[in-house]
């Protein structure tokens, strides 16, 4: 038998929220997806004045970041990509039409060497989707180590 953890609706605002504070300081409008282990939405949003169209997008990454257990910019670095002719990668994201994507901004969230859940973040450029998500990781660490409250 295997235990299986799960990310719960409080758990992903505790992320959810420190991802959307680190937005706020780098002064970049974001829309954030908390993904389950299934790669389905737990929590979403989009801040006020982030693009119509980051919130499809954030939600594929977290997505692509849940199911394919990976970061989504590894896509786009060997040994796993670029997702280009004739590398190894390439047409993974004709996968999953819509919803498999390579760009930056999606994390996987690991817990005891499982993958948890994701991490969706769009509407920056690369490093901004980066500190984002990083910033939404961190909280992850702080809360399974106790440091924050649900």
């Amino acid at each position: 038998m295997q235990t299986i953890h799960r990310l719960t609706l409080e758990d992903a605002l505790v992320l959810l929220r420190a991802a959307e504070a680190e937005a706020e300081r780098i002064g970049v409008r974001q829309t954030i997806c908390i993904a389950d282990d299934g790669a389905h939405p737990i929590a979403l949003h989009r801040m006020t004045g982030a693009r119509l169209t980051g919130v499809e997008i954030a939600i594929a990454k977290a997505f692509t970041a849940a199911g394919h257990q990976r970061a989504t910019h590894l896509f786009n670095e060997p040994p796993n990509g670029p997702a280009l002719p004739g590398n190894e990668a390439f047409g993974i994201q004709q996968m999953h039409p819509g919803r498999f994507t390579v760009f930056v901004g999606g994390f996987p969230i690991v817990y005891q060497g499982q993958v948890v859940g994701a991490v969706g973040v769009s509407g920056g450029n690369g490093e901004q989707d980066k500190a984002v998500g990083a910033a939404a990781l961190a909280a992850f660490e702080e809360l399974v180590a106790g440091a924050v409250p649900a």
